[in-house]
């Protein structure tokens, strides 16, 4: 798992946990945030004509590629080459726009709907099943592996454009329904979750402790389930924090941040 002291991060996570130092700020480039503040419409839409033509499309979703590099962007290229990679001003002023926060939050739950999931709690981040056709969704992103790619790109963009604290509760939702239902626990989601999702988190405490959670259930010394993502919404509601007082990480081994140490790691190829 990257987050063992020994392992190499692989190389996009690597640049993401250090900022991304070797990107040059193009100040005259402003699609991402012309599109997010109603004034761009890639693909002949807007961001609100995105998400009422997208938003239960399940066939749409699956099938094209291109929208996601606007709906959440970062300072990679994908594969559509008519989105631009996410500039540092852009961020900047992205991340403090309640509008655009509330136009980002409406593109993490379309998505999560895509893949049978629902956002309980708008404050926290809180992700639980939705309530009907989660077996049907769930099995699609056990089958398609391309999502895992797309996931990773969302759970960066969160990170970066102002909702850094909605990426935990994702993983701990995922972890659950792997421990304790044996759902969304394919090879691939595994290796995904371990290697890349884990390492979308901005805060070295936060990665340290789930990554010491993850060792845990995977080693066969902890389970975590519905139970365990109540009382960690709980520890959210008075702490302001998702991590266990006192750490709580078993036998995981904690590490410090390594956030751009490593650049030789496989890169996942992005959508």
């Amino acid at each position: 798992m990257s987050t063992s002291s020994s392992a190499r991060l692989p190389r996009d996570i690597a640049q993401f946990l250090a900022g991304y130092p070797n990107q040059h700020d193009d100040r005259s480039a402003d699609k991402n945030l012309r599109f997010y503040k109603l004034r761009a419409r890639p693909d002949n839409l807007r961001i609100d004509e995105m998400h009422s033509q997208c938003s239960g499309a399940y066939d749409l979703l699956e099938a094209r590629h291109g929208f996601i590099q606007w709906l959440f962007p970062i300072p990679e290229q994908g594969v559509n080459y008519s989105a631009q990679p996410l500039q540092a001003h852009e961020r900047a002023a992205m991340a403090r726009d309640a509008g655009v926060r509330a136009r980002l939050r409406r593109s993490y739950e379309m998505m999560l709907d895509f893949y049978g999931m629902r956002l309980v709690d708008e404050e926290s981040g809180e992700v639980g099943r939705k309530e009907k056709g989660w077996q049907e969704r769930y099995a699609n992103l056990e089958g398609k592996m391309h999502n895992n790619l797309r996931i990773t790109r969302i759970l960066k963009s969160l990170s970066l454009l102002g909702l850094p604290h909605y990426p935990f509760p994702f993983l701990l939702h995922v972890l659950a329904e792997q421990s304790a239902h044996g759902e969304l626990a394919t090879p691939g989601i595994v290796q995904s979750m371990d290697t890349w999702w884990v390492n979308c988190l901005l805060d070295a405490e936060e990665r340290e402790w789930i990554g010491g959670l993850f060792k845990d259930v995977r080693a066969g010394r902890r389970t975590w389930g519905e139970e365990d993502v109540r009382e960690a919404r709980e520890r959210w509601g008075r702490t302001g924090g998702w991590v266990e007082e006192g750490g709580g990480q078993g036998e995981g081994e904690r590490e410090g941040k390594k956030g751009g140490k490593d650049k030789d790691g496989e890169k996942e190829e992005e959508e």
